[in-house]
């Protein structure tokens, strides 16, 4: 016999009782599974696995799906950091049973289930709430793990503002981190146009070339750690000086935390190879 456990763990490890009652689980035998410890009944007629993630079930908690940044993690994909509270999908007519808690409730179009949103969802739902950076960086680590097709890129665009709709122009599919997609949104914005994952003979692949002879390099924090990453850095440096390339390396404290000088010291550098041309 098909367990309560294992219908729910099969919708996400969280399940309303009408939803386990088209499987034949009668409220009974819910409220025994539950006396037993095998499932765990969160709120009036909602149910979860004893291993369902929490961040699934607090939402669940409070009446919704888990949206934002926690829902992109989820599905692998790249974010500059969890905000302090849960984002939580309600729908357009949703309701809060979570009250006592710092969720923050999304009321936007559309009927929530319970569980995740997918994953087009919480792009749009993300931009809305976060803006324009961490969108489209976010996007673009969708694009570049193949999670978003041309028909879903599509979608999401229509459901962007108009205003807002070029940033799924401008996205690429071969950006290697969230930390290069912000620097190249950067700095197009400044008017700076970047040439991505460049292949120059004898340094290899770098993540950005402007112009004939500046190089940029965004070394997240997951790479460029130890000596011999480092000593592999300072080699590829030294070839790129070989061929007449200057190179500016940037960590992600600096592109996070310290953008202004970075963008200075990125436009000083272009003009600075302008006047030597």
């Amino acid at each position: 016999m098909v367990s309560a456990a294992h219908v729910i763990t099969h919708h996400g490890g969280v399940a309303r009782g009408s939803l386990l009652q088209q499987y034949g689980f009668t409220r009974k035998r819910l409220a025994a599974e539950v006396r037993k410890g095998v499932i765990v009944r969160i709120r009036a007629g909602v149910y979860a696995t004893l291993d369902a993630d929490r961040h699934v079930v607090v939402a669940a908690e409070h009446g919704g799906m888990l949206t934002c940044t926690y829902a992109l993690r989820s599905y692998g994909i790249w974010v500059l950091q969890h905000p302090p509270a849960i984002h939580v999908w309600l729908g357009g007519n949703g309701r809060v049973h979570h009250r006592e808690c710092t969720c923050v409730s999304h009321f936007v179009a559309g009927r929530a289930a319970l569980g995740v949103v997918a994953l087009e969802d919480a792009l749009v739902h993300v931009h809305r709430c976060a803006g324009d950076e961490l969108f489209f960086a976010a996007l673009e680590s969708a694009l570049a793990q193949r999670k978003i097709n041309r028909a879903a890129r599509e979608r999401i665009r229509r459901r962007l503002p108009h205003h807002a709709q070029w940033l799924v122009d401008l996205a690429r599919s071969d950006a290697a981190g969230g930390l290069e997609s912000l620097l190249r949104l950067r700095l197009h914005l400044c008017g700076i146009h970047l040439e991505c994952q460049v292949e120059i003979p004898t340094v290899g692949r770098v993540d950005f070339v402007i112009g004939d002879r500046l190089i940029l390099e965004a070394d997240g924090r997951e790479n460029h750690h130890g000596e011999s990453n480092r000593h592999r850095d300072r080699v590829r440096d030294a070839a790129a000086s070989a061929l007449g390339y200057e190179t500016l390396r940037f960590d992600y404290a600096q592109i996070v935390h310290a953008w202004p000088s970075v963008e200075a010291a990125v436009i000083a550098a272009v003009v600075r190879l302008r006047e030597t041309d």
